[in-house]
């Protein structure tokens, strides 16, 4: 039986790289862009985790991701590295880190960010908006 090697964790020192301060909207800006970076590559479970919520801050520099259970964490992870040295690059501060945490209210309110994926979600507690929407034509994809 041979020991599978892991793969040696560079840690880089981050003293002499940028830490610039950025605003919550830049960070939410960015945080859409990589969103969408994710739906273009086919990783709907990671997108969809992103749009649900907004990030929040804690302690200036970890962005803190909220999603509904386990599976999307496991989707997620190995995404981590990436998506830290997205925002580190965006944002200008290589101390930015990113936490992943199980949501205590998975089926609160839904921020949407198209009128498609507000649509859909209205269809879903009201079936009677798609007869609406069929018998006078309207265009939902604003």
């Amino acid at each position: 039986m041979e020991k599978e090697e892991s793969e040696p964790v560079i840690e880089r020192n981050t003293e002499n790289l940028p830490r610039e301060d950025f605003s919550f909207d830049k960070l939410k800006m960015l945080w859409r862009r990589f969103a969408f970076e994710m739906k273009e590559r086919n990783l709907d479970t990671f997108y969809n985790a992103m749009i649900k919520r907004e990030p929040t801050i804690k302690d200036d520099v970890i962005l803190k991701m909220e999603v509904d259970n386990q599976i999307q964490i496991d989707y997620i992870t190995p995404h981590l590295q990436e998506m830290r040295a997205f925002f580190q690059k965006e944002l200008r501060n290589y101390s930015v880190n990113i936490e992943i945490f199980l949501s205590e209210h998975p089926e609160e309110e839904v921020k949407y960010l198209s009128g498609k994926d507000k649509f859909a979600a209205l269809a879903r507690k009201n079936p009677n908006l798609h007869t609406l929407k069929n018998t006078f034509n309207l265009d939902i994809d604003y």
